[in-house]
């Protein structure tokens, strides 16, 4: 993706490129029931690299399927590009998990920008305390194979209610997930980043006492003549 795209969108937070999104019609971006694993204080931004899972069936999903090196899931950890983030449509379902610690510590060494699954993950813990954003419904100790099977990899899916294409822009904050259809990532992270300036200009003011009324949303002109002189003095 664009570095400088990149850039912007590891500076803003998912609740402001909801608006932003809002504003073109898109309203259901954001995924839903997933959460980061830990807090990490910064972002978590990449094109996204997808694995959909089905509904397991007993005959096709025992224990030595793992054994088939072009299992779908084994084969999207191994292939996920570099400074792409994994996600995983596991049917909303974190009965079983998607990955364990294993599969995403590999995921992390190949240059895996972060993962994400509706479902959820074993050796939570483990996944928390990795240096690479990770997102998901709760922790979840059996294998995926009890009641997900891995089917296809780099196609259109659901997660969490929101459809992801392979290469759309996925940002994960400390709150949430939400997905930026990959034609308009570059003009949602300019607006995102001047809703962003205005937005701490706002809270610098509240905190000193002033109404929200003609100042959020900017109705009164005078706050929009502070507000440029709040940027000149603050280099936004």
């Amino acid at each position: 993706m664009n570095p400088e795209t990149k850039r912007k969108l590891m500076g803003v937070s998912v609740a402001t490129l909801c608006s932003a999104l809002f504003k073109r019609g898109l309203r259901n971006q954001t995924i839903q029931d997933v959460r980061p694993l830990r807090p990490r204080g910064k972002n978590m931004v990449g094109p996204a690299f997808t694995l959909r899972y089905m509904p397991a069936r007993e005959d096709r999903n025992p224990m030595s399927i793992f054994r088939d090196p072009r299992h779908p899931q084994r084969v999207a950890i191994e292939t996920c590009p570099e400074g792409h983030v994994l996600v995983m449509d596991s049917r909303k379902d974190p009965r079983a998990a998607s990955a364990g610690d294993i599969l995403i510590t590999r995921l992390m060494q190949r240059g895996g920008a972060g993962v994400v699954t509706d479902g959820g993950f074993r050796d939570a813990m483990n996944i928390a305390a990795l240096d690479m954003p990770s997102y998901h419904n709760r922790p979840s100790s059996p294998t995926n194979l009890t009641l997900h099977e891995a089917i296809d990899i780099n196609v259109p899916i659901g997660c969490g209610d929101v459809a992801v294409f392979p290469g759309d822009v996925v940002v994960g904050d400390d709150d949430s997930v939400i997905i930026i259809p990959a034609d308009i990532a570059d003009e949602i992270a300019d607006e995102a980043v001047e809703m962003t300036a205005y937005e701490d200009f706002v809270i610098e003011r509240v905190r000193e006492g002033q109404s929200i009324i003609g100042l959020y949303p900017a109705t009164d002109e005078k706050n929009l003549e502070l507000f440029a002189e709040w940027r000149n003095a603050n280099g936004r």
